[in-house]
């Protein structure tokens, strides 16, 4: 039954005031998420000895599932609710993290996850679109506290840079460096500080490259190939060539037999493969779109929370898919991130779709309007 515009029912305010066309453009992504998911992982599955070839398809339906009600139950919030949501997502999963370097699993030389309840999660997936969300609240509220506020933002952002370096997690931290450094362009700080800020990130990835062996390992590599192990890279390119246009067909890809992250970090060469470049670039342009319509929906909005938190979580929506996408095609150096709702991963799916849903409740075009928010 079509809901009418006369309906003030939670469900009918929410379906004739949230961004559809986003919201169909995220559910396509889930919808990609499965079918790769179908493709990928049960060489993965079956390389590794699992018990079941199905494995990594069941946990990835299972978590799917969750991540779609997450983000269309957060979509129906207030912003005032969506700004205390965000706010103890982001001390909690802080507190997480900062446990993960005492008590976190440690894998491929890094302490990101926690075991918990049977369940690994890695709680700095949670604390990036959280983060973006408080970030601009006390950058929002800069223009009334004053300094105040701008120096509790960067003082939150120490800690969360202080416990992704201690994990290390050099990706994450220069995802949210970007996000931060982008609401403070927007806000219209000092611009000396921008640069300042700019200038820290200069010295901190040196700092890095001669600090961190597999971070240096990852920028040789991508200078030199012949300086070290490129094998994911390169079967990955073989991939993205093996399909052509429009690919092989649907399971009928074999090199990403060869891929250990075939279903994960790798994800996007498996659809180079069976689908082509056709679907590469389809993917690749809803992601586009969904960040532009998103940039475009801000244009007339006055709450300045809404539009630096809205534009935190596109940036790093947008800088996640780049980077995962750039890293599989070798444009940028490999880096362990996942392609938002479309590679494996229980937190990284369910903490994209928290970040998604707050955007759709903050752009929700009724909510400034008729002060629900």
């Amino acid at each position: 039954m079509a809901l009418s515009r006369a309906d003030t029912s939670v469900l009918g305010r929410w379906w004739w005031t949230v961004d559809r066309w986003t919201l169909a453009a995220l559910l396509a992504l889930i919808g990609f998420g499965y079918v790769m998911l179908l493709a990928a992982s049960p060489g993965v599955a079956e390389r590794i000895g699992a018990s079941s070839r199905d494995l990594f398809i069941l946990k990835q339906v299972f978590f799917l599932a969750i991540a779609t009600g997450v983000m269309v139950a957060i979509s129906v919030l207030p912003v005032k609710q969506v700004r205390r949501l965000a706010l103890l997502g982001f001390f909690v999963s802080l507190l997480m993290t900062a446990a993960t370097l005492s008590m976190g699993v440690e894998i491929k030389g890094a302490r990101r996850w926690l075991h918990l309840a049977g369940v690994t999660i890695q709680p700095s997936e949670f604390m990036k679109p959280c983060f973006a969300v408080v970030a601009a609240w006390l950058l929002a509220e800069a223009r009334s506290l004053g300094w105040r506020a701008t120096g509790a933002a960067i003082f939150l952002f120490a800690l969360v840079a202080g416990a992704l370096v201690k994990q290390p997690d050099m990706g994450m931290l220069i995802v949210m460096a970007s996000v931060f450094c982008a609401q403070l362009f927007v806000v219209g700080i000092n611009l000396m500080l921008v640069a300042g800020c700019g200038v820290a990130g200069v010295l901190g990835g040196i700092g890095a490259y001669f600090t961190l062996p597999h971070f240096q390992s990852r920028i040789d590599r991508f200078l030199d190939p012949s300086a070290g192990d490129n094998y994911q890279v390169t079967i990955a390119m073989e991939a993205f060539g093996h399909g052509g246009m429009l690919g092989v067909g649907p399971g009928e890809g074999r090199l990403k037999a060869l891929l250990p992250d075939a279903h994960a970090d790798f994800v996007y060469a498996v659809a180079g493969e069976e689908f082509g470049l056709a679907l590469c670039l389809l993917i690749l342009t809803v992601f586009g779109f969904i960040v532009l319509r998103g940039l475009l929906r801000l244009l007339g909005e006055k709450d300045m929370f809404i539009i630096l938190a809205s534009t935190g979580l596109l940036t790093q929506f947008g800088l996640q898919a780049f980077i995962n996408m750039a890293s599989a095609l070798h444009l940028i150096p490999t880096k362990g991130m996942t392609l938002p709702f479309i590679s494996y991963g229980g937190s990284s799916v369910v903490a994209v779709a928290l970040g998604m849903g707050m955007l759709l409740a903050l752009t929700r075009r009724r909510l400034a309007r008729t002060g629900e928010a």
